[in-house]
């Protein structure tokens, strides 16, 4: 007989306006200052349901930043699977939230709502 949790599923997390990074309000507020494809496409990524498609596209990103000296690939795809391979592996996590306190000391706006950029006239 199995009983159910009392933790609600965080599988939907990231599609209904919740923070897509878990419970780390940071790393939404960076979501949300990419454009809205490529937001979208992050909050896809970062859901937990895709854990599978996560895993292969951070190594894959992590070998493309290693082989940087190629054309089209570069060292700034090694820092993004990083980024990505750190919802999944605890280690990487602290690190991810090192950088995180980094960004809040040294680029606080990168952190601040950014407006839109049709408000603009």
């Amino acid at each position: 007989m199995s009983v159910a949790p009392d933790v609600p599923s965080t599988a939907s997390q990231g599609a209904a306006g919740e923070p897509a990074g878990g419970d780390d309000p940071r790393l939404d507020a960076l979501v949300h200052r990419l454009p809205p494809r490529l937001a979208s496409i992050v909050t896809y990524l970062l859901k937990p349901s895709s854990r599978w498609v996560r895993i292969p596209s951070g190594a894959l990103l992590i070998v493309g930043g290693v082989l940087s000296f190629l054309p089209v690939l570069g060292i700034w795809m090694l820092p993004l699977g990083l980024a990505l391979l750190a919802e999944d592996v605890p280690a990487l996590r602290s690190s991810r939230s090192k950088v995180f306190d980094w960004i809040e000391r040294r680029k606080p706006h990168w952190l601040d709502p950014s407006p839109s950029k049709t408000d603009q006239s």
